[in-house]
């Protein structure tokens, strides 16, 4: 039987050598920097963060052509992370909701240590596979689903646990971590994203780079998606909730700037649509009904675009 003692120095050891623990050799004697200098070593590393996740494009471009073709044949997108980078799984898909018009439950993210974690640190939550793996059961995960793992270390069992799980089920396994590739030991998953940012600013400190390396590849992961399933019109995102005045008026100002209409009529072409900016724009630039308008869209697949062009149904 392996003692506690043996234990925790394993796990000491393995810690110890993830490029995320290390030192940064640029930020040696930032304890005894002005604030000017302290925050031009912070920047100078984060510059490098962009070209690292330019490295992942290919790995990043599969993952996205997953998750596209998994909504499209009724499966969904799900996080899971822990601290960080739970946080950011669940701010991402929190946003895809008033962003993309995607009907909630569409794209979740999962926290260790539940809800209260993304306000507090639930020390401990991060530890287990065994919660990990409860919490995929509890969502209900299918083979029609993704299940993204996001951990800066690669090796937070919470995270480790959903992904094996889900890759049990047999769904759609996809891992961002800030590790090298050649590190990567998680053999069951299917794509890995591994933008390499180096040693942090601040010792093991990861809501720095590898924080913003993960934000980034998030928000990658969803735009690209939502482009590739029609929620945008040239580059302007025509498929939001008008849930709040903000949003109301934001689709007031996507409708004029796509069809030069004035602010009034703009106001009066959405709510001829039900408020679907979508039907909207489609009705003026094709100069259809509302009925015809949504046909259309329903023929292209959602995408505007081809839905003006097309023939009247």
């Amino acid at each position: 039987m392996i003692s506690a003692s043996h234990k925790n120095q394993a796990l000491f050891n393995e810690i110890s050598n993830l490029t995320t623990e290390q030192r940064n050799p640029a930020s040696m004697e930032i304890d005894a920097k002005s604030t000017e200098e302290i925050v031009r070593i912070i920047n100078d590393e984060d510059k490098l963060i962009a070209f690292a996740v330019e490295k992942e494009i290919p790995y990043i471009r599969d993952a996205v052509d997953v998750i596209v073709s998994a909504i499209k044949n009724g499966g969904r997108l799900l996080y899971f992370g822990a601290g960080t980078s739970g946080r950011l799984g669940v701010v991402d898909a929190s946003e895809c909701p008033p962003t993309f018009g995607t009907p909630f439950g569409l794209i979740e993210g999962y926290i260790a240590g539940g809800k209260e974690a993304m306000f507090r640190a639930q020390e401990g939550a991060e530890d287990y596979e065994e919660i990990g793996a409860k919490d995929v059961l509890a969502a209900k995960v299918s083979r029609l689903d993704v299940v993204c793992g996001i951990a800066a270390s690669r090796r937070t069992p919470y995270v480790v646990g959903a992904v094996k799980k889900a890759k049990e089920i047999g769904a759609h396994t996809l891992y961002v971590t800030t590790n090298p590739r050649e590190n990567f030991d998680i053999k069951e998953v299917d794509i890995a994203i591994c933008p390499y940012v180096g040693p942090e600013v601040i010792m093991g400190s990861t809501r720095m780079k590898s924080g913003t390396a993960q934000k980034l590849v998030l928000n990658m992961l969803t735009t690209a998606a939502m482009v590739r399933l029609g929620k945008v019109y040239e580059n302007m995102m025509i498929d939001l909730q008008m849930t709040n005045k903000k949003l109301v008026e934001r689709s007031k100002r996507i409708v004029m700037t796509i069809t030069g209409i004035s602010y009034d009529e703009a106001g009066s072409w959405l709510e001829k649509a039900g408020g679907h900016v979508k039907t909207a724009l489609v009705m003026i630039k094709a100069g259809v009904t509302k009925e015809e308008a949504q046909k259309r869209l329903d023929l292209a697949d959602g995408f505007v675009r081809k839905a003006i062009e097309l023939k009247n149904t």
